[in-house]
């Protein structure tokens, strides 16, 4: 009969420890348990964690918009028919790059975002998932530095894949903690609320990468970025640990054996190293499980096929944007003008899909509903825009297209965390975040940059693109027809030490009565 484990909880100005009943056939007398009085409540709110996370993900979006801007981004060296030549801007023109090799540096940091993703993932279910981003932001915050001091363009790149390192802990692990956290009723708001710092950090991006870039140099912009990030990532060190529910980490991370007076310490540390190994091995196991369960759902797999071609638009829109409208209307702040577009709409729209879902009570159902027909109301008014020869007819319609894409991103993410079980939330965030890179904005901005450098023509690159987006809202469309039931709920999954903690105390609010905890 196995053995069963519980955790020793240590916290400021408390210590609790759960003692385990090991089976009499083990040679292991009872222990009793030990009860403190409830806990007072942490420092994290609800509300708090919000607005952390808020500005955690608004300052991880500044970054893209800052290796997009042209103040940062800058021009390659051109030569006229004369062979008079101008020198070029930026880190384009600093280290002379195609529009290709350019179109790669953007997409660098995906590199260790998809690497690392399902690695922190994982290791929530044996680490404290805070510590988990606090670790994450530290890589990030270095990296950055570092995109600041890059002297060739092979060192930026690795300091951009060590970017995408750093934001992996915290893209996998903000949004199950918020889905958490958030009343009932809001789920979907407050889903809505981060994912607005995507279109605002970006617009913010253009505008403070453009502005640092022209006054002073780009490479401030990154340092900037990094003293930005750098309290938060100490923050992630500084604070006690918060704890996914049903996340097996709050269960089984930091356990002690405990067993009769008689149980020497040696024979502890003995039973403790064989446990940690068959720990391991059980995790592997575990995460294979895991990506099987979401393989084969039909749900998941339409809603990340849909993000994809989505993200694939998305994703070179953000890069592309600025340089296109500059060179087919000729704008003269084409960051400004392309960052305040995004603020603006990118806040209303993402919002708005986030409150109209709540409003309708949100299911899956109803999300791919929401999800399909916003993408093709975007795609319609997006493609107009580019077809249009006026300055001011391009911003109207552009500006509507992009409210009502950027309506996708709540619902988007709720089916993500909703159609899964709860202990698999983390896993499907990283999966969710690989695959739109890896065959979304990864391969799109270099394949943009090829097919501009072949045909020459910045419009009719941007309709080809714009195009994918009536891809997107087909996929979603077929979600509609899905079974699709909230899987959310499921408390039903097996753990190795069943534990039973019922004392309706909210996750954020300390641990409260431990009396009903069951082996």
């Amino acid at each position: 009969m196995p053995l069963c484990y519980y955790r020793q909880h240590l916290q400021k100005k408390r210590e609790r420890q759960v003692f385990a009943a090991p089976p009499a056939e083990m040679g292991l007398s009872s222990s009793s348990i030990t009860k403190d009085p409830p806990a007072t409540p942490s420092w994290f709110t609800p509300e708090r964690l919000l607005i952390l996370f808020c500005v955690i993900n608004m300052i991880n979006y500044v970054d893209r918009g800052v290796i997009a801007s042209n103040g940062v981004n800058g021009s390659i060296r051109t030569c006229d028919d004369k062979g008079i030549c101008t020198s070029g801007s930026g880190i384009q023109g600093e280290f002379d790059l195609t529009n290709f090799q350019d179109g790669l540096l953007s997409s660098a940091f995906m590199v260790g975002l998809l690497v690392a993703s399902p690695i922190f993932a994982s290791l929530t279910k044996s680490h404290h998932p805070f510590r988990l981003i606090g670790v994450g932001l530290s890589v990030w915050t270095l990296a950055a530095a570092g995109c600041g001091s890059a002297f060739s363009f092979w060192f930026i790149a690795i300091c951009r894949m060590l970017v995408g390192v750093g934001e992996a802990s915290f893209i996998s692990l903000a949004a199950p903690f918020i889905d958490d956290s958030a009343p009932v009723s809001q789920k979907t708001a407050w889903l809505a609320m981060f994912y607005m710092c995507i279109p605002t950090g970006i617009a913010v991006g253009y505008v403070y990468g453009g502005f640092v870039g022209s006054q002073f140099n780009w490479r401030y912009a990154f340092w900037g970025e990094a003293l930005l990030m750098l309290p938060f990532a100490v923050f992630g060190f500084a604070f006690e640990p918060l704890q996914l529910k049903d996340s097996e980490a709050s269960k089984l991370h930091d356990n002690i054996l405990v067993g009769a007076d008689s149980m020497s310490v040696d024979e502890l540390k003995k039973t403790s190293k064989s446990v940690n190994i068959h720990n391991m091995l059980n995790q592997f196991s575990q995460f294979a499980e895991d990506m099987k369960a979401l393989l084969v759902d039909k749900v998941y797999a339409v809603n990340i096929f849909g993000y994809i071609a989505y993200n694939f638009v998305i994703g070179a829109y953000s890069y592309w944007g600025p340089k296109a409208g500059y060179n087919i209307y000729h704008m003269e702040n084409a960051d400004m003008m392309f960052g305040g577009i995004t603020i603006v709409c990118g806040i209303l729209g993402t919002l708005s899909g986030g409150f109209i879902l709540d409003r309708l009570s949100a299911s899956i159902y109803k999300a791919f509903i929401l999800l399909s027909g916003a993408t093709c109301l975007g795609a319609i008014f997006c493609f107009l825009a580019f077809c249009l020869r006026s300055l001011y007819g391009f911003i109207v319609f552009f500006a509507l297209g992009e409210f009502f894409v950027f309506a996708t991103q709540a619902p988007v993410n709720y089916v993500s965390l909703h159609c899964v079980k709860p202990s698999l939330r983390p896993l499907s965030m990283a999966i969710s975040t690989v695959s739109i890179h890896i065959f979304g904005d990864v391969p799109s901005s270099p394949l943009i940059g090829v097919l501009q450098d072949n045909i020459n023509n910045w419009r009719a690159s941007a309709l080809i693109l714009t195009s994918i987006l009536f891809l997107a809202a087909g996929i979603w469309f077929i979600g509609v027809s899905l079974h699709s039931d909230d899987a959310s709920n499921d408390r039903s999954e097996s753990q190795v030490c069943t534990v039973t903690v019922d004392n309706g105390t909210p996750l954020l609010y300390g641990n409260g009565d431990e009396s009903s905890y069951e082996a």
